[in-house]
């Protein structure tokens, strides 16, 4: 039983000093990744999404406007324009460049 615990209580310790490294290594990689992927996602949002976005606010509020008679007789109309017109708007005009979230 002594013997076994020994050999855990080892095994653990030397498993947590070989891999302590690579998760520092990690996280440094990452932010690494981070500030200088920034200017690249910002070239992306206003080269593709953000002419999308403008491209989906007006496909939405058409769509919005053509299904606005039968979402206001199901009682869902707020919820439509929520969804078709607000949150495209807010994704293209509102938000911070570069950022997806």
């Amino acid at each position: 039983m002594r013997n076994i615990s020994k050999q855990s209580v080892t095994f653990i310790l030397i498993a947590s000093l070989v891999l302590i490294p690579f998760a520092t290594t990690a996280m440094a990689e990452g932010t690494y990744q981070e500030e200088n992927g920034k200017g690249l996602e910002m070239t992306v949002d206003i080269l593709l999404a953000r002419p999308l976005g403008i491209v989906a606010t007006v496909v939405g509020s058409a769509v919005f406007l053509v299904s606005l008679p039968f979402s206001a007789l199901g009682g869902n109309a707020k919820e439509a324009g929520k969804v078709l017109v607000v949150e495209p708007f807010s994704f293209t005009f509102t938000r911070p460049l570069g950022d997806f979230n």
